[in-house]
């Protein structure tokens, strides 16, 4: 039988896993439009929220949305429709549809977006890249590990074509040298490059990569930009595991809508 519990408990759930506290300073995770008590039987799972997913939701019947990129990330002067940030809260508000952000702390976490994707990527010895802190140097940005066997550069790249199933990847020059230890973080984790050199990784995987980044390489590794929504699709595969995990007769959805605005030619 389906079970019922309130908005509260599912965020309890995705807060032991990844409490709030771990989120940067900038970032706005957590719950950001509903009431804690309300009832719920079921939720969405998507990366970003849009106005088709809240259709989407509604169509489920779905009274949550669980999502890995805030709906708002900067604070709202006013709530008028003017864009689809202010459409989507309306339009939640007014169906009691609650929406819950699992950012930067997801990203942060041990066994969190970053140690999914090197998972997916077939990496070993994972450690944290950039740990918050000293105390525990299990959480924090990125994370480094190492291939079962070395791989050349081209090859490497075009396996992780069809692992995060893209159809380019932007990339520095190459260095003729042989692919083994990788360094990652996902989404725009460009700021982390130097902490890739630093511990000597042959490759560096992020997204949003701009122009004069790549000349910072210094010849010292490969570079390569895998694309934001496509370096962190994996998040909502844990999103589901935690709940299916906490409350296993809570029923979860996969979102099918397509929130990914960047297209290739």
């Amino acid at each position: 039988m389906q079970e019922i519990c309130t908005v509260s408990k599912v965020c309890d759930v995705l807060e032991e896993f990844a409490p709030l506290c771990w989120q940067e300073e900038y970032d706005n995770s957590g719950l950001i439009v509903g009431d804690k008590n309300l009832e719920i039987s079921s939720a969405l799972l998507c990366i970003d929220v849009t106005e088709d997913v809240i259709d989407e939701a509604l169509s489920l019947g779905c009274k949550m949305i669980i999502a890995h990129h805030p709906l708002v990330f900067m604070g709202l002067k006013h709530i008028c429709g003017e864009n689809y940030v202010e459409r989507c809260v309306v339009k939640a508000i007014k169906n009691e549809i609650a929406i819950y952000a699992a950012h930067t702390c997801w990203d942060n976490a041990p066994q969190g977006v970053n140690y999914r994707i090197a998972e997916k990527i077939g990496l070993k010895n994972i450690k944290t890249l950039v740990p918050k802190s000293s105390a525990n140097e299990n959480i924090g940005a990125g994370v480094v590990g190492v291939l079962e066997e070395s791989e050349g550069e081209l090859d490497f790249l075009n396996r992780m074509k069809n692992v995060f199933s893209i159809k380019c990847i932007k990339y520095s020059p190459l260095l003729d040298k042989k692919i083994k230890r990788v360094a990652l973080c996902g989404g725009s984790g460009s700021e982390y490059l130097q902490y890739a050199i630093d511990c000597e990784a042959d490759v560096y995987l992020t997204a949003d990569i701009k122009y004069h980044t790549f000349f910072s390489t210094e010849k010292k590794i490969l570079l390569a930009d895998i694309g934001h929504f496509e370096s962190e699709q994996f998040t909502k595969e844990i999103f589901f595991e935690q709940l299916q995990k906490k409350i296993p007769k809570f029923a979860v959805h996969f979102s099918k809508i397509k929130t990914n605005q960047i297209n290739y030619l």
